[in-house]
């Protein structure tokens, strides 16, 4: 009687916070967890009392040495910025994310990856749960894609979606999107935490066991997290975020997790009327409308994976003497920013107290490097002041809270980009001895002046021009007079 037992499942109805999968005995109105309202829907799971095996059938440990190295043949993408951030291409087997918001390109990017593969005598699957294929078939006539070698299919129901594939067998897989598959067999809504992590987990032994690399689609949520969540992240083998500003045409491809290769590498897009084009110089794109010795305006140097970049930091000042001051801050972190005022107004004398301070990045990308401190501080000190930054002037450096200034990794690479679009000064931290005759001894030919600086305040009296601050107080004096 009790080994009959043993083998049973017995239902139990728990309450799942759907955006972090938190469970709960009973309903509560905010998740403890993740600090979200309303978040948690009454679930009923199974649980089996079934004893588990110590292994999987002809698994068994094996001793690290004696394991021979795998060799990881890339599929390598038409979209070079792609390959980029991916580590060099798709690898077989492997489960990539691509998480974006409703309407940011993400259908796009991967139809034109299937045109691309197709191209190269590939069969692609493309499964979509939320378009039907006229849908597919309009966007694909857009685009100009004939879709030779792209075989579509509008179906939800996840395990008839693995029948086909198995009879299909593709060499690359997409799911648009993972939040509209489901299971019969598992508890919840499509879309629900229990839904979506089921799904990823058949898919993610599908593409294991078949050495397909399947490329799924995410939505995020408001606060810019992918729905359904970090469980879904640590399922998978690569992170990939489509962003972009609304009214942008540009669009950039963040990588945030990838088991074969580096994190932090982003790719640069420009959507047009025939689907996404590489950039292939985004400094000099994102620069196109900067204007040199423009006041509140500052070249930074940043450094996305491997790749430097160059972006233009605007930031606007002005008086409010009735409501408290606000602060405003696109494309950098929003405490960064307080962490420099503070340090502007006690350690270099601004009395920005009483000032609305507006900071952004041009071109809809999100720095959050320390490296654009200097850069920042440097922009709302320009603004506020009404003083030019001197002709031709880039600026990087870690602020510190005593208003001392840090080094940054890779400066050569920095100032080299800086170099190649024409500009010839650099506001930077002192560096140490032996560090600063490396750098030297690197860009010795190279036609570029570099200003060391030890704190903010010198790196104001420096890096501003006066000359604006003294024309006023001329007029200001002729009509005194």
């Amino acid at each position: 009687m009790k080994s009959n037992e043993r083998g049973k499942s017995k239902f139990k109805n728990v309450f799942i916070c759907q955006q972090c999968g938190k469970e709960s005995l009973k309903w509560l109105g905010r998740c403890p967890d993740c600090q979200t309202w309303n978040s948690f829907v009454e679930t009923r799971v199974t649980s089996s009392r079934a004893p588990s095996q110590l292994y999987s059938r002809g698994n068994r440990p094996q001793e690290l040495s004696q394991v021979e190295k795998g060799d990881f043949p890339r599929f390598h993408l038409g979209f070079a910025e792609v390959n980029r951030v991916l580590g060099g291409g798709l690898v077989p087997g492997s489960l990539v994310l691509v998480g974006g918001e409703p309407g940011i390109g993400k259908s796009t990017l991967l139809l034109q990856i299937s045109a691309m593969m197709a191209e190269n005598n590939k069969v692609v699957a493309y499964i979509s749960g939320e378009e039907s294929i006229n849908q597919v078939k309009l966007r694909s006539e857009r685009l100009g894609i004939g879709g030779k070698g792209i075989y579509f299919l509008s179906e939800p129901d996840l395990a008839a979606v693995l029948e086909c594939l198995e009879g299909l067998s593709p060499e690359l897989a997409i799911i648009d999107s993972i939040q509209a598959m489901y299971l019969e067999d598992a508890a919840g809504m499509p879309g629900s935490i229990s839904q979506v992590r089921e799904c990823t987990w058949r898919l993610e032994r599908w593409a294991k066991q078949n050495d397909v690399p399947l490329l799924i689609t995410g939505h995020v949520t408001k606060e810019g997290a992918i729905a359904g969540p970090g469980t879904l992240e640590h399922i998978v083998d690569v992170v990939l975020y489509f962003e972009g500003e609304p009214f942008s045409s540009y669009r950039v491809l963040r990588s945030v997790k990838n088991r074969f290769g580096s994190t932090h590498e982003v790719g640069i897009f420009e959507m047009g009327d025939r689907g996404l084009i590489e950039v292939s110089n985004p400094s000099q794109v994102f620069l196109s409308a900067y204007k040199d010795g423009t006041m509140g305006s500052v070249v930074v140097p940043t450094l996305e994976g491997n790749r430097p970049l160059l972006v233009e930091i605007q930031a606007l000042t002005t008086p409010n003497n009735f409501t408290p001051p606000r602060r405003i801050a696109n494309g950098v972190d929003f405490n960064r920013l307080l962490v420099i005022i503070a340090v502007l107004t006690k350690r270099a004398g601004l009395k920005l107290f009483n000032q609305d301070i507006i900071v952004n990045v041009t071109g809809g990308l999100r720095v959050n490097e320390p490296a654009v401190d200097l850069g920042i501080a440097s922009a709302i000190a320009s603004s506020f002041r009404d003083a030019k930054p001197i002709s031709g002037l880039v600026a990087l450096g870690e602020v510190g809270l005593n208003g001392e200034l840090r080094g940054v990794s890779h400066v050569e690479r920095r100032i080299a980009e800086a170099i190649r679009l024409g500009f010839k000064s650099c506001l930077m931290p002192r560096l140490p001895p032996v560090i600063a005759s490396e750098v030297k001894q690197s860009l010795r030919s190279a036609d570029i002046h570099l200003i060391e600086v030890s704190s903010v305040a010198e790196a104001l009296r420096l890096g501003l021009t006066r000359e604006s601050k003294m024309q006023n107080a001329k007029g200001k004096n002729t009509g005194q007079e």
